[in-house]
């Protein structure tokens, strides 16, 4: 068995694109179709990110409801700790036993909100997030494309110190998922988030589905 056996999927968007929605959902069809979901600690779960590990839901605490913002390059590098924590400890033990991962967020929520929409630059983020990876990209990055005014009118309870920050900071935030998509084109994927719960669901199983095909088709896998 090779190293990379398994298969990464991860889903992005704005706040409120529905993206936790729509990982649960799909972790629950990939699951019922037999394949091997999840962490095998918590098979058929979703890996959130910032989190995952119990560094990375203190470092979730501090960034999402700490009492102070921290600096765009603090916040930068917390993202990129917490991360690799969660690669080292669970994405590549799970890609390792051939397991299929889906993450509620990873690599390109940092390049989206701290390199484009902080304007931090997304090269420099990404390097700083390089080591921590350790050659790690998703299989599949799927974006919800939402209008980010809908977005934050789905939101529902208490915003979290980053949704708090408004309509200005999602419309960046989608600007740099538009930009990355276009980058990456090989693993990036626009869906429509702005229909029917069902056939946005159908869309990203549909999508899953064709990565796992061809990770299989792939040498080593």
């Amino acid at each position: 068995m090779s190293a990379r056996s398994g298969v990464l999927i991860t889903l992005e968007g704005c706040d409120g694109c529905g993206k936790s929605t729509q990982a649960a959902l799909l972790c629950a069809r990939l699951a019922a179709g037999g394949l091997p979901v999840g962490p095998s600690s918590a098979p058929g779960t979703v890996i959130r990110e910032p989190g995952g590990t119990a560094a990375g839901e203190a470092i979730r605490d501090v960034l999402l409801h700490g009492l102070q913002a921290p600096a765009p390059w603090t916040e930068a590098l917390l993202y990129a700790a917490a991360r690799a924590e969660l690669v080292e400890r669970v994405l590549l033990p799970g890609l390792g036993a051939g397991r299929v991962l889906v993450l509620d967020r990873f690599i390109d929520s940092s390049l989206a909100y701290q390199g484009f929409a902080r304007g931090l630059g997304i090269d420099a983020v990404l390097g700083v997030n390089e080591p921590g990876l350790r050659g790690l990209l998703p299989d599949l990055t799927i974006v919800l494309d939402v209008d980010p005014l809908v977005g934050l009118g789905r939101a529902g309870g208490t915003p979290d110190r980053i949704e708090a920050e408004g309509l200005d900071l999602q419309q960046r935030v989608a600007a740099g998922f538009a930009v990355l998509a276009r980058r990456f084109p090989e693993r990036v994927r626009l869906i429509d988030g702005f229909r029917d719960i069902d056939l946005v669901a159908a869309s990203v199983e549909a999508a899953a589905l064709q990565a796992v095909a061809d990770a299989g088709a792939r040498p080593g896998g």
